[in-house]
């Protein structure tokens, strides 16, 4: 059976004024696109371009879960996720500029820095 890679994501703006939640099966294209504006028009208008979270699934099912429950979630508590995983909310695709992550690597980054999220669990 082939594996399959989903993201679950928030992003923001340089002053942190709003935050974009999104799924997506490629993650560095994703943020790509939301870089060159080519994204839909709220990440657009608000210039969300920053990566201060995200969640790796095998399921699409899985990944879609997570992006509703985010978006039903308050602010505070979204801050409060990020927080947890990213306290200085950092771009964590800064450096993905240049040359595009691979998976694997993306993985190993969420296990040795993210961590588990608590929104397996809930």
């Amino acid at each position: 059976m082939r594996d399959h890679d989903y993201w679950a994501y928030m992003i923001t703006n340089k002053l942190r004024t709003a935050l974009y939640v999104g799924m997506t099966n490629d993650l560095a294209r994703r943020i790509a696109e939301h870089r060159e504006g080519k994204a839909n028009s709220f990440a657009a208008r608000y210039d969300l371009n920053r990566l201060v979270w995200f969640e790796h699934f095998r399921q699409v099912e899985d990944a879609i879960a997570c992006e509703k429950k985010l978006k039903g979630w308050r602010r505070v508590r979204k801050d409060d996720l990020i927080a947890q995983k990213n306290p200085r909310w950092l771009d964590l695709a800064a450096d993905w500029q240049e040359q595009s992550p691979r998976i694997d690597d993306l993985k190993r980054w969420e296990a040795e820095i993210v961590g588990d999220s608590s929104l397996r669990s809930e």
